[in-house]
């Protein structure tokens, strides 16, 4: 079924399979990096690695797929709000919101300046402008939409709600005053 290299880097089935075979490396990739990082002293170095593979692996395949080709109809911009939603099935709308959905749950985790939704919401709005952008200008025979940019926000935002506990404690511990020092006697 995949016997040439275009055919796993460059369709749908392909790139999911390559996703999914993989997958076994993630926690490799996690340990590998936590206990070189642990080595060095590098505090959170758990977390820190969680973070980083969660991000490229829950993001690079989602980003991977939205820029493979879509067909022989000339590419296509679409600027109003909500009407290509209308005419969305289920598949694509999910698949939209899953496309930053990782980079809305790690970022924060990863990146403290990134720990405030403001700051998720504009961040995912620009790169999935950006992916937009990419679309119309390679031709790749897709509909850049501004309900694309949308859904994808959206998702990096649902992202950053799912994982709000983890990097709201971690603010408040970093933010928690320092016991004071004892007193020599």
């Amino acid at each position: 079924m995949l016997n040439h290299w275009y055919e796993w880097v460059g369709t749908f089935t392909g790139v999911a399979a390559l996703t999914v075979v993989t997958s076994p490396l993630v926690p490799l990739a996690v340990c590998a990096l936590a206990w070189r990082r642990k080595a060095t002293g590098v505090p959170s170095a758990w977390r820190r690695s969680l973070a980083e593979v969660g991000l490229v692996y829950g993001t690079v395949p989602w980003v991977w797929l939205t820029l493979l080709p879509g067909g022989p109809e000339p590419t296509q911009v679409s600027l109003v709000p909500l009407r290509d939603l209308l005419s969305m099935d289920t598949g694509q709308i999910v698949g939209n919101l899953l496309v930053f959905a990782a980079l809305g749950f790690f970022g924060p985790l990863r990146f403290p300046a990134l720990a405030s939704f403001p700051r998720i919401l504009a961040l995912a709005a620009g790169c999935s402008a950006l992916i937009e952008t990419a679309q119309y200008v390679l031709e790749l025979g897709r509909v850049s939409s501004v309900d694309d940019v949308l859904l994808n926000t959206a998702g990096a935002v649902l992202g950053a709600l799912a994982s709000s506990y983890w990097w709201w404690s971690s603010a408040r511990t970093a933010r928690a005053p320092a016991a004071p020092a004892a007193s020599p006697r």
